[in-house]
């Protein structure tokens, strides 16, 4: 397996993020990726430095929202010139109406220059600061996803991702859930340059929301989410199991809510329902977007799996032989996710057996 990583991801470093109304101490730590890392070269897996793909991400992300985020730790900090005193990271202080409608794809940008009011409009809470190198890291983990995607496309094997900041809840036109750019949109997005059809299956313990607003009008890329019931849990508003797609794309959006304080057992059942599904749309190719939050002693968890759910999942991804990119999103107990990656690749290594 290739592996891709830029020593650039590391640069993000978080001073805070809100959660039940307390400032809370950064779960996205650095240190996270080290551990996988470590995981891999246990296996003899070297990470690869992605090349420098400038603007590609302007495939699955809108310019007005783009520019907003490459430009606003500068801009924030410009607010002192004027007498404000800015905090030490951009996070908004007020969020504007949106209706959620999905028979309207896409907003038009923020109608107001001010950069308070735009870090309201592109900014979906208060888990997704920025600092003075979060676009950095971002740009990066995406172009470690890009990499990814184009050896697959040239081997037709499987590559893994690690995407450090995760990606998932980065919507069309805004950050949210401590995700910027979204690598697993832009894996699959890469991947249709060279597959007709694309199945994005994301087992992160959260709905991967962003993901499904980029793909949620179009029937060449099928999103399939596997996550903790949205009702009491983060993104609330979204991942409930009616919502199918729009327009040409109806049908081709599925949710898999599972009750909270669910097993392995539970887990392992909604992907293999979730696979049946896959395998009737019958992808050329996959984008796994691989969460560790799931684990039982994670920090923002509420479900309860342990490492062998992590084996079986990659026995069943391994057994679907399909050209395939493994992008990693969420697990925040740094002491745990080592060892999930590496049952989950353990797993791979049963199903080629």
């Amino acid at each position: 397996m290739k592996a891709f990583f830029s020593e650039d991801q590391l640069l993000h470093q978080p001073l805070q993020f809100m959660r039940a109304g307390r400032i809370c101490a950064p779960t996205d730590v650095p240190e996270r990726a080290g551990t996988l890392k470590g995981s891999l070269a246990k296996r003899g897996i070297e990470c690869e430095t992605p090349p420098d793909y400038g603007d590609a991400i302007m495939a699955v992300h809108s310019v007005d929202y783009l520019n907003f985020f490459k430009h606003a730790y500068a801009r924030w900090q410009d607010l002192a010139k004027s007498g404000l005193e800015p905090g030490p990271e951009v996070l908004p202080n007020l969020s504007p109406y949106y209706s959620g409608r999905h028979d309207r794809a896409r907003r038009d940008p923020c109608p107001s220059t001010s950069i308070i009011a735009q870090a309201g409009y592109y900014l979906t809470d208060l888990s997704c600061p920025i600092g003075p190198h979060t676009w950095t890291s971002a740009l990066r983990s995406t172009h470690s996803a890009i990499a990814a995607a184009d050896w697959v496309a040239q081997s037709r094997r499987m590559a893994y991702a690690l995407c450090r900041p995760s990606g998932h809840h980065a919507h069309f036109d805004r950050a949210g859930g401590f995700c910027y750019l979204n690598s697993s949109a832009m894996a699959a997005q890469r991947l249709r340059e060279t597959f007709a059809n694309v199945a994005v299956l994301d087992v992160d313990a959260h709905h991967g929301d962003g993901t499904q607003n980029i793909f949620y009008h179009r029937a060449d890329v099928m999103t399939l989410s596997v996550h903790a019931d949205p009702t009491n849990y983060y993104p609330f508003y979204t991942g409930y199991s009616h919502e199918r797609g729009y327009g040409s794309g109806h049908g081709y959006n599925v949710n898999i809510p599972l009750p909270h304080g669910a097993t392995n057992d539970v887990f392992m059942n909604a992907v293999d329902n979730a696979l049946t599904t896959l395998r009737d749309f019958r992808p050329q190719a996959l984008v796994l977007a691989l969460g560790f939050d799931t684990y039982k002693d994670d920090p923002i968890s509420v479900l309860k799996l342990d490492h062998s759910a992590y084996r079986q999942l990659g026995e069943r991804i391994g057994a679907l032989s399909l050209p395939t990119v493994v992008v990693q999103e969420g697990g925040y107990l740094v002491s745990a996710i080592g060892d999930a990656l590496d049952a989950f690749l353990a797993g791979l290594e049963t199903a080629k057996a």
